[in-house]
């Protein structure tokens, strides 16, 4: 969606949409508890970046319905938010993997193949409800880019699981958290790309409404 001097300041919400991030939204706090749970049973650190992924994207889609509807600066203020959160998260994994990698215990194998099926299920789900307004401006972009790295970095938690049972070793599990940390560091980069953009194009057409203003006022005016 790209803002326009023309266009309304307060869009009509799609209520499909609306709908489709109320779901995500629960959803993903759901799996946020069950993955930490599991997480902390098993001690996998791919499945507890995934639970901590779970919590950032259920906050996320709580922001993105608080926002709704308004004017693009502000969704777009949002949307940076958002995709600094992503970054958080992915630098903060990478250095919980950095130092279980001291440590060299093995998670358990089995929890975290079913949890990681479990959660891959729950995010097929919602991207599939997110893939339809996935074009749209840089705060539903975001909104779909978390539902797409969340499946794919379910898949490798699902993958590390199967190498830590035939290797016993933590390796698989750290290559997936590294993995999903670095998933999350690029899918904030283009959230934040695209924010600025949009912030860079609002201010542009203000500044141009300013000065139409400007010429058209009466002589003599200050």
């Amino acid at each position: 969606m790209s803002a326009h001097c023309c266009a309304p300041a307060r869009p009509a919400v799609d209520p499909r949409y609306r709908r489709a991030l109320w779901i995500a939204l629960v959803v993903n706090a759901a799996m946020f508890v069950a993955e930490l749970a599991a997480a902390a049973s098993s001690g996998s650190v791919s499945l507890l970046a995934d639970s901590i992924d779970f919590f950032g994207d259920a906050a996320n889609y709580a922001l993105s319905l608080a926002v709704l509807g308004t004017a693009l600066a502000t969704r777009a203020r949002a949307a940076i938010v958002k995709g600094l959160c992503m970054g958080a998260f992915g630098v903060f994994v990478l250095g919980r993997a950095a130092w279980s990698a001291g440590a060299g215990v093995a998670p358990e194998p089995v929890t975290m193949g079913a949890v990681g099926l479990l959660a891959l299920a729950a995010n097929v789900g919602v991207a599939l409800l997110l893939y339809a307004h996935r074009g749209g401006d840089a705060n539903m972009r975001s909104a779909w880019i978390c539902s797409r790295n969340d499946a794919v970095g379910n898949v490798a938690v699902v993958a590390a699981a199967l190498g830590v049972f035939g290797t016993g070793s933590a390796w698989p599990d750290l290559a997936v958290a590294a993995f999903m940390a670095v998933l999350a560091v690029t899918g904030a980069a283009t959230v934040l790309r695209q924010a600025r953009g949009e912030l860079r194009t609002v201010h542009a057409h203000a500044a141009i409404d300013a000065a139409a203003k400007g010429h058209g006022a009466p002589r003599g005016a200050p």
